[in-house]
């Protein structure tokens, strides 16, 4: 299929509605009343690290309650600020269990954002939840679903759709524009992620209730190496750096060369994994049939092709931290820092393509006031409508970057058909799709 060229009328008309998704409706009489109220009463669901960052941005927004962490270091450090009138919990379902928690953050290890915002959402709550959303493929058809069967307003935490100066939403609107080609390539290059170990085991500290952190995953000994900041070098509870920065900066190549309307077909790639061993059978390791040395087993250095349906294409790789967009007409360079080149510096020098360009990125923040992540995903639980990262778009996103997980653990091409939900004449990377959970962590 070709790409189509966009106009600059095509954009202001059509990038907010690019989206085929389930709107947002208001479901009770509380929902109403909820509009009328300036504060939402919030509750944050771990808090450790990037958690509670999260958490602290809700807080100023909304009327903070509630905090729960396995561990209760992190939970007690958090409550701290709010004097009191933050209940501490081990357990996440006793927020759950609140009615008058209108919204919950959700800042876990990866492996556990699925379950608590399905759990969430299921309690009536709205769910701000960190990126990457997802552990697996199965787990990102099983939070869309959940979506729409529970009208809940869903954000992800993929801020560069909506901070850093609108750089990221400029560099989209340009490559729609045209002023770049019609077939475009995107680098995106997110850089290496940490080796180590093995590392040795020993008794959990008693602040941290271990069996619960594990949920899901397989279990072991406890390693302080695979807590904090650490767990995402685990496959175990993460996609490694192929997931956690991957997500960021392709999300935006997906949205500027596809316009948000699709994921990709398929992915070819090669990844060192130095944790894992050479003739470890990777479906037994993933379903908690077989161990191994406890040491950091993501991809530590990648190089991944991913296709789109349209013929563009996106290349994910662990080098310098930037996303490059190139067509036979031009290339643009963006990441947190700036966003550069020759198509750029020509619309600076143009007062009515600044406007131009200023009004097509308010048409894809789909209308809402620029004050940030969490001030969008407030305003949305207000109107009842999708979030500038909504868990569509996102679970395109993520799912590009588990494929590329995918084709580097079986070392070869896969191709993937989005309207089946599966990979095509492929038992192994289907078998890749899902974990085995362990039980009761299963969701329901």
């Amino acid at each position: 299929m070709s790409h189509a060229k966009f106009t600059r009328r095509d954009v202001l008309k059509g990038a907010a509605g690019t989206l085929v998704a389930a709107p947002y409706f208001w479901t009770s009489a509380r929902a109403v009343a909820q509009a009328a109220n300036d504060k939402l009463t919030v509750a944050a669901i771990g808090v450790g690290g990037r958690g509670t960052d999260i958490g602290r941005q809700a807080a100023g927004l909304g009327n903070m309650v509630a905090c729960a962490d396995v561990h209760r270091t992190n939970a007690e450090k958090f409550a701290e600020p709010y004097g009191g009138k933050c209940e501490i919990h081990g357990d996440y379902r006793k927020i759950l269990d609140r009615k008058d928690v209108d919204a919950i953050t959700c800042g876990t290890p990866d492996h556990w954002h699925v379950k608590i915002s399905i759990d969430a959402m299921r309690a009536g709550k709205d769910v701000y939840c960190e990126k990457p959303l997802t552990l697996t493929m199965e787990e990102s058809k099983q939070i869309q679903d959940a979506v729409k069967a529970t009208g809940k307003v869903f954000q992800v935490g993929t801020q560069q759709r909506s901070e850093h100066e609108d750089r990221f939403l400029k560099a989209v609107v340009i490559a729609q524009s045209g002023r770049l080609g019609d077939k475009l390539r995107a680098l995106s290059s997110v850089g290496t992620a940490t080796t180590g170990g093995p590392f040795p085991s020993e008794e959990p500290p008693k602040v941290l209730d271990w069996e619960f952190w594990l949920g899901q995953a397989p279990k072991v000994d406890f390693c302080p190496k695979r807590i904090g900041w650490d767990f995402r070098w685990w496959l175990e509870y993460s996609g490694g750096q192929v997931t956690d920065w991957g997500v960021h900066h392709t999300d935006i190549a997906l949205w500027a060369l596809s316009g948000d309307k699709t994921g990709i077909v398929e992915a070819e790639g090669k990844g060192e994994f130095p944790g894992l061993p050479a003739d470890v059978n990777i479906f037994d390791f993933l379903n908690g049939k077989v161990k191994i040395p406890p040491a950091f087993n993501v991809a530590a250095a990648f190089n991944c092709n991913l296709k789109l349906p349209n013929g563009n294409t996106i290349n994910l790789t662990s080098g310098e931290n930037e996303l490059l967009i190139e067509g036979e007409k031009g290339k643009i360079r963006v990441n947190r820092g700036g966003l550069t080149g020759r198509p750029v510096e020509e619309i600076e020098k143009n007062p009515a393509d600044r406007q131009w360009l200023d009004e097509a990125v308010l048409k894809l923040y789909r209308g809402k006031p620029r004050r940030g992540h969490m001030a969008n995903f407030f305003e949305c639980v207000k109107t009842r409508e999708l979030p500038i990262s909504d868990v569509y778009t996102h679970a395109n996103s993520v799912n590009a970057c588990h494929m590329a997980n995918i084709a580097m653990l079986l070392k070869r091409k896969v191709t993937f058909d989005p309207a089946k939900y599966q990979f095509v004449g492929d038992e192994q990377a289907n078998a890749l799709m899902s974990r085995t959970r362990r039980a009761p962590y299963l969701i329901g």
